[in-house]
């Protein structure tokens, strides 16, 4: 263990600056807002699919006090296609309050970094080290996965006994130079060697010293999260279209899954539905077409979406007084954040249309 804890960063930076990723976007430049948003985008996300995301972000919000500036439909629909939406919404809250608090910058601190909406312990480290190239550990996902099996730690990684260990080993790795490609190294590792599943043990540079590969246990470390079967919801949702072909959206509430984006009216019951449907709108409901369930599943349940469409419906008074119900048209959808499974289904309708 010694021999690790003295040669960890040295063997990985060596490793990094023949394989790691030095061209991704927010690394040229490398400034503090670029890397949270990046490290906020990266959660449960992978690069590939960030990039195009950060790239077209950036763009429209190149900085802090624009990002604080913006409506949140705004950054919402910036965000559209991303999911996990609450940290698009914890994202644009700690921009307006680093403007209230900080001057409009982010703070180099690490207390004041974990007070932010959306900012835990391991993102403050990231953007500490990355954005300044301070001394400070991560522990995403991808660096317990390697110290897990470096050390052959037993135990799930979430448990707060488990990382309480992993934090203190990280702190004890941590060298004294480079700490943006040290931590950039770390991600890279473990989200391209390190895998979790067939890790590429036979070019590793610790192969004389891990555990795991030593024990023969590299498939079981990590230890799983205990499991249990995920249950499953049902929405009736209502793609209801008007005569010119717009589209019926409402708000989603303001807390809750997919908070505060535009989506199809929605209910768990069919005949809530109706009841629904019938308040706001003239239209035969029975006439309605029912399409393919969608299956979309989130880290805690399983969502079964019942599409119901409709055609020339007209609209009672109860729409158009309703601020959070709008019409909106087909050309209209892309600047509008909608939760994914509900854009796919507007855009599969658009695609039949065609046809």
């Amino acid at each position: 263990m010694a021999a690790i804890e003295t040669e960890f960063a040295a063997r990985l930076l060596a490793w990094f600056d023949r394989h790691g990723r030095h061209d991704l976007p927010w690394q040229h430049p490398r400034t503090p807002y670029r890397v949270w948003l990046s490290e906020i985008m990266l959660q449960q996300t992978q690069v590939s699919v960030v990039i195009p995301y950060f790239q077209r972000f950036v763009g429209a919000l190149p900085d802090l006090p624009s990002l604080a500036r913006a409506p949140q439909d705004d950054v919402l629909a910036l965000w559209s296609g991303l999911g996990y939406y609450a940290r698009a919404r914890n994202l644009h809250a700690a921009a307006k309050r680093c403007v209230d608090m900080h001057d409009g910058d982010l703070p180099r601190d690490l207390d004041a970094l974990i007070e932010l909406p959306g900012i835990g312990r391991s993102t403050a480290g990231a953007i500490l080290s990355q954005a300044w190239g301070d001394a400070a550990p991560i522990l995403d996902g991808n660096v317990k996965r390697v110290l897990c099996r470096l050390f052959a730690l037993e135990g799930w990684p979430g448990t707060p006994a488990v990382e309480k260990k992993l934090w203190k080993i990280a702190e004890s790795l941590l060298p004294e130079a480079r700490l943006a490609d040290y931590t950039q190294a770390q991600m890279d590792f473990g989200a391209t060697l390190c895998t979790r599943a067939d890790p590429a043990c036979a070019i590793c540079p610790w192969q004389d010293g891990c555990a795991a590969l030593r024990e023969g246990r590299v498939a079981e470390l990590p230890s799983p999260k205990p499991g249990k079967p995920l249950p499953e919801r049902i929405a009736h949702m209502l793609v209801i279209e008007d005569a010119e072909q717009r589209v019926l959206l409402q708000r989603r509430p303001m807390t809750g899954v997919w908070a505060a984006l535009w989506s199809l009216p929605e209910h768990a019951d069919i005949e809530d539905a109706r009841i629904w449907f019938d308040r706001h709108a003239h239209g035969d409901f029975d006439a309605a077409h029912a399409g393919d369930p969608v299956l979309h599943g989130f880290s805690h349940y399983r969502l079964q979406i019942h599409p119901h469409r409709m055609a020339g419906v007209r609209p009672r008074d109860a729409i158009n007084d309703n601020d959070d119900l709008r019409w909106a048209a087909r050309a209209d959808l892309q600047a509008i954040g909608l939760p994914a499974p509900v854009r796919r289904l507007l855009e599969q309708r658009s695609t039949e249309q065609k046809e």
